[in-house]
């Protein structure tokens, strides 16, 4: 799959970070794996990484609520906050690591989703665009792995779109 476009884009003069990825699939299906929880759990999390949701209310005003764990290690709970919801073709949404409980943490940055999804043929186009709050907040996600794990979680994205 490696003929498949990906493009990382940091934007430091306004705390973005844009990702662009092709999927070698329809939009309809590109779009069930990133809308349906099912879906979600079998490429969300970077590999050796298990998935598991606590709680989807796919809506405007809705909720995602889940958790990565490591096989023998911490988990990480996450909480996304759905605004706009264009089926098939956009979705924005905040994202935000927090608790069990879904109080979110502060001290690592959270950032605001735009993904749209755009058909070219046998290939959907997902571009993503993250904006954080300020350039220290872009920062420590660049140095937490990002494009790594964005990475790593495509090529899972790939397998189960064949």
């Amino acid at each position: 799959m490696n003929n498949l476009f990906f493009d990382y884009i940091p934007n430091k003069d306004n705390n973005t970070l844009t990702i662009k990825r092709e999927f070698l699939a329809d939009r309809a299906n590109v779009w069930d794996h990133y809308t349906k929880s099912e879906l979600l759990e079998q490429w969300f999390a970077p590999s050796p990484m298990h998935m598991r949701t606590k709680l989807m209310n796919f809506r405007e005003g809705g909720r995602w609520h889940y958790a990565m764990s490591e096989p023998n290690g911490p988990v990480y709970w996450g909480l996304t906050q759905y605004k706009t919801i264009r089926p098939k073709e956009e979705l924005s949404f905040s994202d935000a690591f927090c608790d069990e409980e879904g109080k979110i943490n502060t001290d690592i940055p959270s950032a605001d989703w735009t993904i749209t999804f755009t058909e070219e043929g046998e290939k959907t186009l997902v571009q993503s665009v993250l904006t954080f709050k300020s350039l220290s907040d872009l920062e420590q996600i660049l140095e937490m792995g990002m494009e790594d794990g964005m990475k790593a979680t495509y090529a899972t994205l790939d397998n189960l779109l064949v």
